[in-house]
């Protein structure tokens, strides 16, 4: 790994960057988009379930089909890449803000009625606060699955990690597949880290 190191230290830190770009964009998509539609969906159970259905179809589609299927519509690099990993995280983080919202409590419900509260107040100061852990489950299971995905997108251009596995698979050199794999593992726990501080921080205390 030295000698790796010392020959590619300036591009792993490029491709790692490369990464961490596609992946963070993505997620930031999927829980922009989730969320929101969770809490729409709340009025509309049947409709609901249809979209639930949909976007686990969507995860069932193997990451490579989908990473192909996106060049005829979006060409190749960062874009196509971005959209089907995007895609892909929809489904854990939709999901589980759908049942955390659904199952809070509903005496909690009719006394925050009881006081006064709008229906946006209810979203926002109980059913959000409350279904957090469960949100916040989703969401690092979509950030792994999305961190690991992104290895795939340097075969449709987008760069990355992938690029140094691929290539070393392809030229049969160890190095240059340690050296793509191993900083992927780090970003995933790292992730899922980072994001277990944050669930500490933004869970209400007593959870």
């Amino acid at each position: 790994m030295v000698a790796f190191l010392a020959q590619h230290g300036l591009e792993l830190i490029v491709k790692t960057w490369q990464q961490i770009y596609i992946a963070t964009i993505s997620l930031s998509l999927g829980i922009i988009v989730a969320i929101p539609l969770s809490v729409f969906l709340l009025k509309i159970p049947r409709i609901a379930k249809i979209i639930i259905s949909i976007t686990s179809i969507l995860q069932t589609i193997p990451a490579l089909a989908l990473l192909a299927m996106m060049i005829p519509l979006f060409g190749v690099g960062r874009l196509p890449a971005i959209i089907a990993l995007f895609l892909y995280s929809l489904m854990p983080i939709l999901r589980n803000t759908y049942v955390g919202l659904t199952n809070v409590d509903t005496n909690i419900i009719d006394s925050a009625r009881g006081l006064g509260m709008t229906k946006i107040q209810l979203i926002t100061k109980v059913r959000l606060p409350l279904a957090m852990p469960v949100i916040m489950a989703g969401i690092r299971l979509a950030a792994i699955y999305i961190v690991a995905w992104a290895t795939l997108a340097s075969y449709i251009g987008a760069g990355g990690l992938g690029d140094f596995i691929f290539s070393g698979l392809s030229l049969y050199q160890p190095d240059l597949i340690l050296g793509g794999t191993l900083p992927v593992i780090a970003l995933a726990l790292l992730t899922d880290f980072l994001l277990g501080l944050l669930e500490k921080k933004i869970i209400p205390k007593g959870m």
